[in-house]
């Protein structure tokens, strides 16, 4: 089950980054989840965390598709609603 707990819009101002979210999984809070407008339309990242080298590495990662397409969905179906 996914339930989006939060979502912080940004006004349009043309950066890439359109939103972050946080999401409920399993009872598991999952916070900074983006919502990114890419050449292909919009789509979600998971959180990231910067390494000393200066590479961005996540922090979470989902396994089964079936969970990351529901994930996509509830983002995006709570992003189009505001």
């Amino acid at each position: 089950m996914v339930e989006v707990a939060r979502l912080y819009r940004f006004e349009d101002n043309g950066s890439a980054l359109k939103a972050f979210a946080d999401v409920i999984i399993n009872q598991v809070l999952v916070k900074g989840i983006r919502v990114v407008e890419g050449k292909k339309g919009i789509f979600i990242t998971m959180p990231q965390t910067q390494g000393r080298d200066g590479k961005w590495y996540p922090t979470t990662m989902l396994l089964d598709d079936g969970l990351k397409e529901e994930l996509q969905s509830a983002v995006l179906g709570a992003f189009n609603e505001q």
